[in-house]
């Protein structure tokens, strides 16, 4: 019997499917007390809401924000105005996207190194007292 060798060849592209979304990218990077998390999407189907989730390292994830599709070819940002109340920590973001049939997908991992001296974490919870 003759073996028969197959080569299979994969093309990553810059766009990846999850669930109804075409993703084109996903990142988070600080912006002084706060961290921005930044996503686009090229095309959107069947999508009911994305939730941005944060976890550290060892910990688990939690949802921080749900946000409405806005339809294809939308940039999404969300400012995680609660990353100043820890230091010296690396958090790792990703987005939940959840479809009206409730299939569940989500896009990759993106971490930053958040480091915040102790007086502006404690002036950023001052602040916090007066919003």
């Amino acid at each position: 019997m003759k073996k028969q060798l197959f080569i299979f060849i994969t093309f990553l592209s810059v766009t990846s499917l999850l669930g109804g979304v075409f993703l084109d990218f996903i990142n988070a990077k600080n912006e002084g007390e706060n961290v921005r998390i930044e996503w686009k999407t090229s095309d959107e189907k069947n999508v009911k809401e994305f939730v941005v989730e944060r976890k550290t390292y060892q910990g688990e994830f939690n949802a921080l924000e749900t946000i409405k599709p806005l339809g294809s070819n939308s940039y999404y940002t969300f400012l995680d105005q609660n990353a100043y109340k820890v230091t010296d920590v690396i958090f790792i973001y990703r987005i939940k996207i959840v479809d009206y049939d409730g299939a569940i997908s989500y896009t990759k991992e993106v971490s930053v190194s958040h480091n915040i001296s102790g007086v502006k974490r404690t002036w950023g919870s001052i602040k916090a007292m007066f919003r």
